[in-house]
């Protein structure tokens, strides 16, 4: 349990502390004078406060962890039955400990959710605060669009080769689009991963508003054009 507590650990730390470092952009930015953006701004702090209750929550199962170790000389060690019995107690607390961590990261997740929904709707009922954002091609909205559909996954050769980007249902997703994407901070490659299993791509906030904001209008196809009605065939209908 202690190896697989101390990485989930750390990346909840390193998961607060980025939220904390977007909370504070957020709150020196223009985006606070735009009308509803207080309860953006509020929604992302609840991450924070859920992000360090989900780590005191795996901190505690870290505690309360029966460790096998030798206690001080002359201490009387436990019997099986008693160790056995002191596991089984310890047990269910651990497992309402590590329920309530993960009900936490729940709450993280339904936070960033809402919180970026909310920084969309502002914007796109105030245009007028909009930031600069890039005009894209229509190859390039279908890439950054098939990314937010299914995620995908992106790899760098270790020695020559080629970059390659599979979107979620495995189609390959060019190359030159995706890089003006990853530019623009559209689409947000994690450090996490490996050469041999790629690294997670998902869009960034800056992305899903372009989204919903440069969506390109689909023409409806034109009704096959109809030959005039002729003479003899109008001349017998009855109105």
């Amino acid at each position: 349990m202690l190896k697989q507590l101390v990485p989930a650990i750390a990346q909840v730390h390193e998961l607060t502390g980025r939220t904390l470092r977007q909370l504070t952009v957020l709150d020196a930015s223009q985006y606070t004078v735009v009308p509803g953006s207080r309860t953006s701004l509020k929604t992302l702090s609840t991450v924070v406060e859920a992000g360090c209750l989900a780590a005191l929550d795996l901190a505690e199962a870290v505690a309360d962890n029966p460790l096998e170790a030798a206690g001080f000389s002359g201490e009387p060690s436990l019997d099986e039955a008693a160790r056995q019995a002191r596991v089984a107690k310890i047990r269910a607390r651990l497992a309402d400990i590590l329920a309530d961590a993960a009900h936490q990261l729940d709450v993280c997740a339904t936070g960033c959710h809402y919180t970026v929904s909310g920084i969309i709707r502002d914007l796109t009922r105030h245009p007028q605060h909009m930031p600069p954002l890039p005009q894209l091609t229509r190859g390039q909205y279908t890439a950054l669009e098939a990314i937010a559909q299914g995620g995908a996954r992106f790899w760098r050769p270790l020695r020559g080769g080629r970059e390659t980007v599979r979107a979620g249902d495995g189609s390959a997703i060019p190359i030159k689009p995706f890089r003006l994407l990853a530019k623009n901070r559209l689409v947000r490659v994690q450090e996490r991963g490996s050469a041999l299993g790629g690294q997670d791509v998902t869009v960034t906030a800056a992305g899903l508003l372009i989204l919903d904001t440069q969506r390109p209008s689909r023409t409806p196809p034109s009704a096959p054009a109809r030959p005039a009605p002729s003479v003899a065939s109008t001349a017998g209908r009855r109105r």
